[in-house]
């Protein structure tokens, strides 16, 4: 009964599996932190963001994107500057198109998950240092496609995750809005 389920589920899915299309992006910008304040007279600055996505268009209107995002701040104490910290942040994102695939403009809205990575000043990810907070993001952008290979991206999430550090004081939820633009190469 197995085989013939997995034989099934195999053969109904093979139409969305060769009918992909693939695109990995690199892009920079900008990133505001709209709640600064994480307690006991602690908080975060606006900086810049890089990154990278892997998206995955399955359906015509439809696709799937992973990706990567590193983010520069500075963490400050009663205003006074601590240091420049970093924020890793990877996630998963579900996009719905305006437009079918194949369109050479394609505006879309995206949701999806994604956790972050606080490193105070002095501190190291790689060493495990930081403090993982996971999330919710979401927002839209347009892609723009340039010749068959190359697609400029336009995008603007919004991230909404707790307060890193656990800092007495601190309440509610760190709100940040990346907004950034990107070149991509189409598979």
């Amino acid at each position: 009964m197995r085989l013939w389920i997995t034989f099934l589920l195999l053969t109904a899915g093979q139409g969305t599996l060769f009918a992909q299309d693939a695109e990995f992006s690199l892009s920079g910008g900008s990133s505001r932190i709209a709640s600064k304040d994480i307690g006991s007279g602690y908080s975060l600055d606006d900086g810049f963001a890089i990154g990278f996505r892997l998206t995955l268009n399955s359906m015509r209107y439809f696709g799937h994107e992973t990706g990567y995002s590193y983010n520069r701040t500075h963490l400050k104490l009663q205003g006074v500057d601590q240091g420049g910290m970093a924020i890793h942040q990877g996630g998963y994102n579900f996009l719905a198109y305006a437009t079918p695939e194949g369109k050479r403009i394609r505006p879309f809205a995206t949701g999806g998950v994604h956790f972050s990575n606080f490193v105070q000043p002095g501190s190291s990810a790689t060493q495990g240092g930081g403090s993982t907070k996971f999330g919710i993001n979401y927002g839209g952008g347009l892609k723009v496609r340039l010749t068959s290979v190359f697609a400029a991206r336009l995008d603007y999430r919004q991230y909404v995750s707790g307060k890193p550090f656990d800092i007495p004081g601190a309440s509610g939820k760190l709100k940040q809005s990346v907004i950034s633009l990107g070149l991509a190469f189409v598979l």
